[in-house]
């Protein structure tokens, strides 16, 4: 401190000698500048006193300011000698603060490294670690057990601090973590950011410290499982409370969550608490609380209404400290199921009563459950045993006693084998035998619940079905194989499920290939040297792989080797195709003979009708020039003629008449195939019809003496028609009659009017027509005297045929030999449908 006033005093002492030197020097520039007039004047004696009477107030002004500058000098000194001790003070101050943390650091060190532990520090920024404790060394001079700390942990606990300490590094947040190292010693390891550095610290856990570890893991276990807890309570789709006992006042809700607030219909669980709402009634509260009082759990399944609906709950409640807890889970659809559960069992065990099939279930212990009578008449047992629920064994040892069972050598061990139903998963069938020759097919069916259920089916017609079947489809084989024709079927996927022999020798097949079951696009393919039709194979492959429109399928396949084959695609039952293959090469070559023959008579026979028709054409025009001179001859006028004459022209007059008949006649069916024949259209009156063609026969009648029976209601009316041609009808059929009919017999002739139709009916009593001369009746040039008088180019009926079939009506012949012929035409009324008929 002296040292300090002492550099104060010299201070102070520089500072006035300045401020005088520097008044001295003010005041003699002041004197210099007052000019030599003064200088003159002031003389060593009278100077001072002159000064002093001389000075002028400018010189006083520049001595005040020279006064001035001194005090500024001076206070300048003052203020600069305070600076210097208050520094001097500060610096002492910072010393001694120095000093004290230098204490407490030292201090600090040691009490953090009085135990075993290691600091990692990373300054912002760097990568390059500095580790305090034990060792401090730079990062690339550390062992490789400090920094590695996979060389001194476990995988798992080094991997988690190692990423504690990535994020320390990189977003500062802090971590404190308690691991087991790999020789089995507990250290800890904490990460805190301070002062822009990551620190890291690990030590090693001993005695106390880690017991206290080990209790504060076990708390934080302890409050995360009991936070978990009450989320799940809070979270629980159930009704869940607590209640508290209360000192003479029973006990009071305590504790609910959310959804037994809304069971309740609270506005939130503490409003169920605040108003003391309760989910059982009074009386199921009461037996909750007199059951808890008597043992420490409770379990009802207990009707609830909730939002105003009953619903069946299972509530379980016990005794925890001095109160209870309670939850309720809501069973109404287990209730519902398992009362439907009770009726499906009802309903099954009432279809099973009417099965045919014998039923048997046994329960877990082995004892008969239930029987249906099908069971009962099938083993003949009597129903008091049945009823008393016995074992499995026994009823089997009943059964063979009765030899009802099949004959075995080892009972006992068929009895094990049969039992094991019991332990076994997958239902299980068999086939016994009987001694009576009957057949059953037992299965037994593990139950879910324990216990096996036994069906018996008789199945002795079936077995014998089977054989008859097996023994149709060998005869089916045999039959097929031995077949000339080829079969072939094919399944709905287009593969071939069976051939006979046939069908490979005619399509040079393979059996072996044909027996792979090959795609009827393989079987088309190897046919194709045979026959390279694709029209045909596809209509085929449509024929036994098409879904609609499955019907028989006929074909003609002529093959490149000259044969011809007949092929027929059948759709059967079961979606199969059946192929058959027929070869008719020689039918086929006799059909093609015939029809050639046929066209050739077809021929024949047109270049006839053209002959005729040609040749009758030409006859038409001489015959009427013969006939028009005829007539001139027999005409008086022309000159008189002698007997014979007359005579020889009425011989000439009648042969030209007919002759030019037959020709006409000819000539209209001639003109009717060719299908030229036109039909005149219009009203025929039926009488005055069956009167004209009546008219024309006349003098045959007289020469024959035939006699004409007319039978026609007068009042018949008339039909549309070609009237000509109906008279041209009539008149051939009563000529025909009258030619057949013996002499001094009667031609009948009657019209009569259906709803449709007008029927015309002529009939005689001559000989009759034969059967095998019936169906020739109607052709062209057939005549048969029949042992009458009758002689005619056979034209008659086929023109009557050929007109009422050109009016759209039909003819009938009947006849009897011996006893006459009846021929019946029949005429529609109406024509509009046949007008076109000749066209």
């Amino acid at each position: 401190m002296s040292g300090v006033v002492a550099a104060m005093r010299r201070t102070l002492l520089s500072c006035t000698s300045l401020a005088r030197s520097s008044l001295m020097a003010f005041a003699l520039a002041t004197l210099t500048s007052a000019g030599p007039a003064r200088a003159d004047r002031d003389t060593p004696l009278l100077g001072a006193a002159a000064g002093l009477v001389d000075f002028s107030r400018q010189e006083i002004a520049i001595l005040t300011t020279a006064l001035a500058l001194l005090g500024f000098s001076v206070m300048a000194a003052i203020l600069l000698m305070r600076s210097r001790v208050r520094a001097a003070r500060n610096e002492a101050r910072l010393r001694f603060v120095i000093a004290d943390l230098q204490i407490q650091a030292d201090r600090y060190r040691a009490l953090l490294f009085a135990e075993p532990q290691i600091l990692i520090a990373w300054a912002a920024g760097s990568n390059r670690p500095v580790i305090s404790g034990d060792i401090l060394l730079p990062a690339q001079d550390l062992p490789q057990r400090i920094l590695a700390f996979g060389t001194w942990l476990p995988p798992e606990p080094a991997l988690q601090l190692d990423h504690a300490v990535d994020a320390l590094r990189e977003t500062g947040e802090g971590f404190l973590l308690n691991l087991t190292t790999a020789n089995g010693h507990a250290i800890e390891a904490m990460g805190r950011a301070i002062g822009g550095q990551a620190i890291v610290r690990i030590r090693e856990l001993s005695g106390l410290r880690r017991e206290l570890a080990e209790a504060n893991l076990r708390l934080k276990a302890l409050m995360e499982e009991t936070d978990m807890l009450r989320g799940f309570v809070a979270a629980a789709p159930w009704p869940i409370w607590a209640k508290q006992a209360k000192d003479g006042q029973g006990s009071g809700l305590s504790y609910a969550n959310e959804a037994y607030a809304r069971a309740t219909e609270a506005g939130s669980a503490a409003d169920a608490i605040d108003r003391k709402l309760e989910l059982l009634d009074s009386s199921d509260r009461a037996d909750m609380e007199r059951a808890l009082g008597a043992a420490p759990a409770f379990t009802a399944r207990l009707p609830v209404v909730v939002h105003g609906e009953r619903r069946i709950y299972d509530v379980h409640a016990m005794n925890v400290g001095s109160g209870s807890m309670g939850i309720a889970i809501d069973a109404s659809e287990a209730d519902a199921l398992s009362a439907a559960l009770v009726r499906m069992a009802d309903a099954h065990r009432r279809t099973l009563d009417q099965l045919s099939s014998g039923v048997a279930v046994f329960d877990g212990q082995r004892h008969l459950a239930f029987y249906n009578d099908s069971y009962r008449r099938l083993w003949d047992l009597e129903p008091a045993f049945l009823d008393a629920a016995p074992d499995d064994s026994s009823v089997l040892d009943r059964l063979r006693a009765a030899r009802k069972l099949p004959e075995q050598s080892d009972f006992r061990g068929w009895k094990a084998k049969l039992h094991e139903a019991y332990r076994a998963i997958e239902p299980a069938k068999d086939t016994w035998y009987l001694p009576d020759g009957r057949a059953l097919s037992v299965v037994t069916t593990p139950n879910p619940e324990g216990g096996v259920t036994y069906l018996f089916d008789d199945v002795t017609e079936s077995l014998d079905l089977a054989r008859r079947f097996d023994g149709l489809i060998r005869v089916q084989r045999e039959t097929l194989d031995s077949l000339a024709e080829g079969v072939a079927v094919f399944g709905s996927n287009g593969r071939a499920q069976l051939f006979n022999p046939a069908f490979a020798r005619m399509w040079k097949l393979s059996p072996e290939a044909l027996r792979e079951e090959p795609h009827i696009d393989t079987v088309a393919a190897w046919c194709k040297p045979l026959l390279d039709d694709p029209t045909a194979w596809r209509t085929i492959r449509e024929a036994i792989t098409g879904i609609e429109n499955r019907n028989d399928v006929p074909l003609k396949l002529e093959r490149r080797d000259g044969s011809v084959l007949d092929c027929m695609s059948r759709p059967l039952p079961d979606g199969a195709t059946m192929l058959t293959f027929q070869d008719i090469t020689d039918t086929e070559n006799v059909e093609r003979a015939l029809r050639e023959s046929n066209e050739a008579l077809e021929a024949a026979g047109q270049m006839k009708i053209d002959f005729v028709h040609h040749v009758s054409y030409e006859l038409r025009a001489p015959l009427t020039t013969i006939i028009g001179f005829a007539h001139f001859l027999s005409d008086p006028s022309t000159g008189p003629l002698t007997t014979k004459q007359a005579e020889y022209l009425d011989y000439v007059t009648k042969s030209t008449n007919a002759l030019l008949a037959l020709t006409n006649n000819i000539l209209d069916l001639a003109t009717i195939d060719a299908g030229a024949m036109k039909l005149e259209l219009g009203p025929v009156d039926i009488g005055k019809a069956i009167a004209a063609a009546a008219e024309g026969i006349q003098d045959r009648l007289a020469t024959d003496r035939i006699r004409l029976k007319v039978d026609v209601d007068p009042s018949i009316g008339s039909f549309t028609g070609d009237e000509r041609r109906v008279v041209q009808v009539l008149y051939n059929l009563l000529a025909n009659a009258v030619g057949f009919s013996p002499q001094d017999e009667t031609v009948v002739v009657s019209a009569r009017r259906t709803e449709r139709s007008v029927v015309f009916t002529v009939t005689d009593s001559g000989p009759g027509i034969s059967p095998d001369v019936k169906d020739k009746v109607f052709d062209w040039f057939e005549s048969h005297s029949q042992g009458s008088r009758h002689r005619g180019a056979g034209l008659g009926l086929s023109l009557v045929r050929s007109f009422v079939e050109l009016h759209g009506g039909k003819v009938r012949v009947d006849s009897v030999v011996g006893k006459g012929t009846t021929v019946t035409c029949d005429f529609p009324v109406d024509q509009a449908l046949h007008r076109n008929a000749a066209e």
